[in-house]
C-alpha cells in the first residue's frame, strides 16, 4: 500500500517531494487520517498534524483529542490542537453544523499554514500545504449527493485531489475505506470510531448506511463503476473549461476594471443559457439570476441587474459588467433618490426639488436641469469617442471630441472627462456644460440639481 501511495502520489504531485514541502495533516483520529499518517510519514515527509475538536460529541469529542495528541507524541510530531464552538457559528451563521464545522477547519488550516509559509519564507525553505484524508468512498458519495442536490459537470467531477489555490492536498483518493481498514489492521494501527458515523440523519451518512448498500444489491460493481465515472466526468469537464474559455475569450474586451461584451455576440453564443451562466458565475452572480441576465440582452438602455460585487449593465450595443465599488467602476447607474454617488473623479451630490427661479445657470461644478426631460436611471461614465450633446444655448448638436478641443483640454485631460447620460442622450459633460435640451426654462416645474466635488 505504500507503495501505490508513493505511486499515486508521484503521479498527482510531482513537484512535491520529501525534500521540498512540508506537510499539515487534517487528523480527525478516524482509521482513514491515521493510516495517512503512516504513509505520509514512512514516504520521509515533514510532518505537521492538526486537529480540529468540533465539541459536538461531549466526552467522544475529548476522547478524539486525547488520542490524537497521543498519535502525534507516537510519530514524534509537531501537533496543532483548536476547539471550536461549532452550533453557536452554525446559529450565528445560519449554517448547518456540517457547513459550520467545514468552513471553521479550512479557515485555521489556511492560517497555520499561512503562518508557516510566512516564516518558512524568512529561512528561504519550501512551502507548506493541507493534507486531508479524503478517500475513494467519500468520493463516491459526494458524486451521488451532488447528484441528487441538482449540479453541472465540475460537480460530477467529485472531489478534487488538489484544490485550486494548490495548497489542498488529498492524496488518499485511491484509496477505498476497507483497504485502509485492512492496512491499519495489518501493521496494528490504533484509531478511534465516530459515533455520529451510523447516525443517517446527516445526508452523507444516509447514502453511506442506506443508500449505497442498497444499490450494491442490484449493481454489486457500483463503487468501481462510479469511480471510473468521476474520471470520465473529470476529463470531459476539462475539455468543456477548454471550450468555455474559447467563447469567454472571443466575448470579454477589458477595460480597466471592467469587462464589456457586445451584446449581439453574446446573444448568438451557443448554448446561451451555459455560456451565460459561466461568464457571470465569476462576478458574484448565482445560477438563478442567469435567465435575468439574458433578459436584460433585449432590456432597455441602463438597465442592469447586480450580484453583491458586480452590476451587468445594458449600454447601447454593448453588456458592461462593472464592480458595484463606484470609486473604481466606469460605468454607474445611478437610481431616482440616489442622494450621492462616489466616482473615480470625486463625488455628485444629488437633489430633487420644486422650480423657484427660472434663471438658467452655468457652472461647472453644479448642474440644474429640468426634472420632467430627464429619464431614470441615469448613467454616469466616461466619455468616448463619437458621443455628442446639444451644448447650453445651442440648437445643433457638437460631437464632444470637438467640444473638448474647444476647450483647449490636453489629452490626459480629456482622458479625465465623465458624463451623465439619461435615455441615451448626454445631459451634463461633468464639470463642462449641461446639454440644451435639459435645461431649465419658464415652463420647468421640477429641478434636478446635481453639484459636483473633486
Amino acid at each position: 500500500m505504500l507503495e501505490k501511495f508513493q505511486t499515486n502520489w508521484r503521479r498527482q504531485f510531482r513537484h512535491l517531494s520529501p525534500g521540498n514541502c512540508q506537510l499539515l495533516l487534517a487528523v480527525s483520529g478516524g482509521v482513514d487520517s491515521v493510516v495517512m499518517v503512516d504513509l505520509v510519514t514512512k514516504a520521509g515527509f515533514d510532518v505537521i498534524i492538526a486537529h480540529a475538536n468540533f465539541q459536538l460529541r461531549g466526552e467522544e469529542s475529548e476522547r478524539d483529542e486525547k488520542f490524537v495528541r497521543s498519535l502525534a507524541e507516537k510519530y514524534a510530531k509537531e501537533i496543532f490542537v483548536k476547539r471550536f464552538d461549532t452550533r453557536e457559528h452554525s446559529v450565528k451563521h445560519k449554517v448547518s453544523i456540517q457547513e459550520a464545522a467545514r468552513a471553521l477547519r479550512y479557515e485555521w488550516f489556511h492560517e497555520i499554514i499561512d503562518n508557516r509559509n510566512r516564516n518558512l519564507a524568512k529561512e528561504e525553505k519550501s512551502s507548506s500545504y493541507i493534507l486531508t484524508a479524503h478517500h475513494a468512498d467519500d468520493n463516491i458519495e459526494t458524486l451521488l449527493m451532488h447528484f441528487f442536490r441538482g449540479t453541472g459537470i465540475q460537480g460530477l467531477t467529485g472531489i478534487q485531489s488538489m484544490q485550486e489555490d494548490g495548497v489542498l492536498l488529498r492524496p488518499m483518493l485511491h484509496f477505498k475505506k476497507q483497504e485502509l481498514v485492512d492496512y491499519a489492521d495489518a501493521n496494528g494501527l490504533n484509531y478511534v470510531e465516530d459515533s455520529s458515523n451510523a447516525s443517517d440523519k446527516y445526508t452523507r451518512n444516509f447514502f453511506r448506511n442506506s443508500l449505497l448498500p442498497q444499490i450494491r444489491e442490484v449493481f454489486p460493481q457500483v463503487d468501481e463503476n462510479l469511480l471510473h465515472n468521476i474520471e470520465r466526468f473529470t476529463e470531459t469537464a476539462e475539455l468543456y473549461h477548454q471550450s468555455v474559455a474559447l467563447h469567454l475569450k472571443k466575448l470579454l474586451e477589458p477595460k480597466g476594471s471592467e469587462m464589456h461584451i457586445p451584446v449581439l455576440k453574446w446573444k448568438k453564443v451557443n448554448p446561451l443559457h451555459t455560456i451565460t451562466w459561466e461568464l457571470i458565475k465569476r462576478y458574484g452572480f448565482t445560477a438563478a439570476q442567469t435567465p435575468e441576465v439574458i433578459k436584460l440582452l433585449d432590456a432597455d438602455n441602463a438597465s442592469y441587474i447586480a450580484s453583491s460585487t458586480h452590476r451587468i449593465i445594458r449600454n447601447r450595443s454593448w453588456m458592461i459588467i462593472s464592480p458595484l465599488a463606484t470609486d473604481t467602476a466606469q460605468h454607474i447607474v445611478i437610481e431616482q433618490g440616489d442622494k450621492k454617488i462616489l466616482f473615480e473623479k470625486g463625488n455628485l451630490q444629488i437633489k430633487e426639488s420644486k422650480n423657484k427661479q427660472t434663471e438658467i445657470k452655468d457652472h461647472s461644478s453644479e448642474a440644474i436641469l429640468d426634472l420632467d426631460e430627464i429619464n431614470y436611471p441615469l448613467l454616469l461614465r466616461k466619455w468616448k469617442q463619437g458621443d455628442y450633446f446639444y451644448p447650453l444655448g445651442m440648437q445643433k448638436k457638437k460631437k464632444l471630441s470637438r467640444f473638448l478641443i474647444d476647450q483647449k483640454l490636453s489629452k490626459t485631460d480629456k482622458e479625465k472627462v465623465w458624463v451623465l447620460e439619461s435615455n441615451k442622450k448626454i445631459i451634463w459633460v461633468i464639470g463642462y456644460r449641461i446639454d440644451n435640451r435639459v435645461r431649465v426654462t419658464d415652463h420647468t416645474k421640477n429641478l434636478l440639481q446635481i453639484s459636483y466635488l473633486k
